[in-house]
């Protein structure tokens, strides 16, 4: 499929840093639109002078919200690229990527147009990255559980199952609400990842975890409250549950095999091996004697039991070993001080 992107400039001014930047470096936004134009202007004008780029991506919108940004916002800061054929929300995120890496940026936060994210949080989004503990930085609504009576019962059951499984195809077992698309993420880190290869849709945010973490990236949460209003939500957990569990198991097997096998071998390798073996050995033994006594109407032999039963809980212990490791594994130590450009 081809697709064509277009990008117009309000204007060419403001080339450097704006001037009373605390942080000194350009803070570029990228805020993909699709059905937002009741609120992106609003949402615009709330982006402090802490920001030296926005980049509205209209991700061929119906409403064409890059039309309505462009007739209604004057802000020398802004750049809209429009898509001529719609490519989700990680498309018109990575297209506002490149534009920010291209045109010099330093950090790019990404926001959404509906209004359910604060722009007034962006400098507290950008605060760890710039002191050099953290690579990339998310929101978590999940922080103050104060908050949670606020939040639809759906979404809170659905982000801790979709949390889980993020810990495990991800690595950072210390995160939650991985869905949130509220982030803020260094260039250089974003140079060292394979853009083509993340996913363009609903799977963006999870799998851009999957990918830092193969280059070791830290991620650290940063508590936040959601707006909720009138926007209506085009996820549908019936249409995706498939999708995101395969996608879930095949990230987790590839970051398990990078890890654990491939950039290097430990105790927890062979943990892992080890217990997968046991496991698997204790449960098949176990059963298999278990059906050929009940069909010959006997006992099935105490060592047997024995056996089988020692093998699944000495496999599961290692495996819970594994585990322990790979907790304790989560990257610390932010990576982008020492990346090239």
């Amino acid at each position: 499929m081809h697709l064509e992107t277009r990008t117009t400039d309000l204007a060419v001014a403001n080339e450097g840093p704006v001037v009373g930047d605390p942080f000194d470096v350009r803070i570029a936004v990228v805020i993909p639109c699709f059905r937002v134009a009741r609120h992106i202007v609003h949402v615009i004008r709330r982006i402090g002078a802490e920001c030296w780029r926005i980049y509205v991506v209209d991700d061929a919108c119906p409403e064409h919200s890059g039309r309505v940004v462009e007739t209604q916002c004057s802000d020398p800061r802004i750049r809209i690229i429009r898509h001529i054929e719609n490519q989700g929300v990680g498309g018109a995120v990575m297209s506002g990527y490149a534009a920010a890496m291209t045109e010099g940026a330093t950090i790019v936060v990404k926001i959404d147009g509906d209004g359910q994210m604060a722009p007034e949080l962006l400098p507290t989004f950008v605060a760890p990255i710039v002191s050099g503990r953290a690579d990339y930085t998310k929101g978590n609504r999940f922080y103050d559980l104060r908050d949670l009576g606020r939040m639809p019962a759906s979404r809170v059951f659905g982000n801790a199952a979709l949390s889980f499984m993020t810990k495990l195809s991800a690595g950072y077992w210390d995160i939650f609400d991985p869905t949130n698309g509220y982030t803020a993420i260094h260039v250089k880190v974003l140079r060292h990842l394979p853009l083509e290869r993340i996913s363009r849709r609903y799977f963006f945010e999870t799998d851009m975890l999957f990918r830092l973490n193969t280059i070791r990236a830290v991620v650290v949460d940063i508590p936040m409250q959601a707006e909720y209003r009138d926007e209506v939500s085009g996820l549908r957990i019936s249409r995706i549950l498939g999708e995101f569990l395969f996608k879930h198991a095949r990230n987790a097997f590839k970051r398990i095999f990078y890890n654990y096998f491939l950039r290097d071998f430990t105790v927890a390798s062979l943990e892992l091996v080890m217990g997968i073996a046991l496991l698997a050995f204790g449960i098949s033994y176990g059963a298999t004697h278990w059906i050929i006594s009940a069909r010959a109407d006997v006992g099935t032999p105490v060592g047997t039991v024995v056996l089988s039963a020692f093998s699944a809980l000495a496999g599961l212990q290692l495996l819970l070993a594994f585990v322990g490791f790979d907790v304790a594994s989560t990257p610390r130590r932010a990576v982008h001080p020492v990346l090239f450009d």
